[in-house]
C-alpha cells in the first residue's frame, strides 16, 4: 500500500499513499542531532519513501535546510515535497512560544500578504536547495482568512500558473477553516492535522465530504495526535500539549481494543484515515531511522476488518467513519 500513488485533486501531482513529515527533525519536542536528522531522511529514502513535507517554521528553518541537503542531491522526477508559506524567519523577538528546541536565532513572523508569501517561496527554496516544490500551502491562518485569501492564495495561483508549483493546498490544524477554503474551489489539497484520527474524526462533519464533493484531496497528518495514542501512559501530548483525563481514556480505550486483535495501535492509527475516499496520504513523523523503518513496517500491516467494526460498537470511531477495508 505504501507504494502506491494518488493524485493530489485535479492536478499532474501523484503521491504515495505514505510521507515523511519532518516537524520532528525540526526539534519537537526535544532538539535533533543534524547527522541523526541526516541518517533520518535517507532512512525514509531508502525505505522507498518518496513524498517529503517541510515548513519553515518546522525548526526555524532547520527542517527545510536538513531535507534540502538530501533531497537536493537526489533525482528530483522521484520525489514529491511539499513546503509552507505565510511565516517569513527573521531576527526578532518572537510572536509566540515555539514549540522547537535548538533552532537558529530567528523566529517566524507571520506575512500572508502577496509579497510576503512570494518571499517565503523564495526562501524556502533557498533552503531546500531545489528550483521548486510540488505543492505550497498556506500554513496556519487561523486568524488571517481575508489576508489570505487577498494575498497568499492570489500569490500561489500566480506561482502555479508561471509552473513554478504544482499545487495550491492549506495546511491547519482545524477542519473549519479549510471548509471555507473548500468552497472557494481555489485549492487542489489540504494538509490536516489531528482532526481525523482514530481519537478523533469531526472533519467528517464538513470538511470531508466537502473536498469529496469538490474533488480536493486530503493529506493526514498528525495521526497519533501528538503521540497521545502511541501511549498514553508515557507520552500523553495531544495538540502538543498534556493531554486532558479524558483524552487519555480515550485512548487507553482504543489502545485495548487493538491489543485484543493483537494490532500496534499505531498500525491502526496510520491506516485508518485512509478508509476515507478524500484522503489520499498520510504523513508521519520520525526523529530517528528506526522510527522511519517502524512506521513503514506498521504502515504495511494487515489489520482484521473486525478490528474496525469493534472500535464502532464501542463507540470509539463515528459510525459514518468509512474504514480501510472499503477502499
Amino acid at each position: 500500500m505504501s507504494e502506491q500513488r494518488v493524485r493530489l485533486g485535479h492536478t499532474d501531482v501523484h503521491v504515495p499513499r505514505l510521507g515523511l513529515g519532518t516537524a520532528p527533525l525540526g526539534g519537537w519536542p526535544d532538539g535533533t542531532d543534524p547527522a541523526v536528522a541526516d541518517d533520518t531522511i535517507q532512512a525514509a529514502w531508502d525505505a522507498g519513501i518518496r513524498f517529503y513535507d517541510t515548513a519553515p517554521l518546522y525548526g526555524h528553518g532547520l527542517s527545510e535546510t536538513w531535507l534540502g541537503q538530501k533531497l537536493s542531491k537526489l533525482p528530483r522526477e522521484e520525489f514529491v515535497v511539499t513546503t509552507k508559506v505565510g511565516r517569513l524567519l527573521r531576527s526578532v523577538e518572537p510572536e509566540e512560544p515555539s514549540l522547537f528546541h535548538g533552532t537558529p536565532p530567528v523566529n517566524p513572523v507571520y506575512d500572508f500578504s502577496y509579497d510576503g508569501v512570494l518571499q517565503s517561496y523564495e526562501e524556502s527554496l533557498g533552503r531546500l536547495g531545489l528550483d521548486s516544490v510540488d505543492v505550497a500551502h498556506i500554513h496556519d491562518p487561523d486568524d488571517h482568512y481575508d489576508t489570505a485569501v487577498e494575498g497568499a492564495l492570489r500569490a500561489l495561483q500566480e506561482l502555479k500558473a508561471a509552473g513554478r508549483i504544482r499545487a495550491i493546498g492549506a495546511g491547519m490544524n482545524q477542519a473549519e477553516m479549510l471548509t471555507r477554503f473548500a468552497r472557494t474551489d481555489a485549492f487542489d489539497c489540504f494538509l490536516l492535522a489531528g482532526r481525523y484520527t482514530l481519537l478523533e474524526q469531526g472533519a467528517l462533519d464538513n470538511l470531508l465530504p466537502e473536498c469529496a464533493d469538490r474533488g480536493i484531496s486530503v493529506i493526514a497528518g498528525g495521526v497519533f495526535n501528538s503521540g497521545v495514542l502511541i501511549d498514553p501512559d508515557q507520552q500523553a501530548y495531544y495538540n502538543y500539549a498534556d493531554a486532558a483525563p479524558e483524552i487519555v481514556e480515550r485512548a487507553r480505550r482504543i489502545g485495548a481494543v487493538c491489543a485484543r486483535h493483537d494490532v500496534p495501535v499505531k498500525a491502526a492509527a496510520l491506516q485508518f484515515p485512509l478508509g476515507h475516499p478524500a484522503v489520499a496520504s498520510v504523513l508521519t513523523g520520525a526523529r530517528s531511522p528506526a522510527e522511519v523503518e517502524e512506521n513503514v513496517a506498521l504502515f504495511n500491516i494487515p489489520i482484521p476488518a473486525d478490528l474496525w467494526h469493534d472500535l464502532k460498537r464501542e463507540r470509539l470511531l463515528r459510525e459514518d467513519a468509512p474504514l480501510p477495508e472499503e477502499i
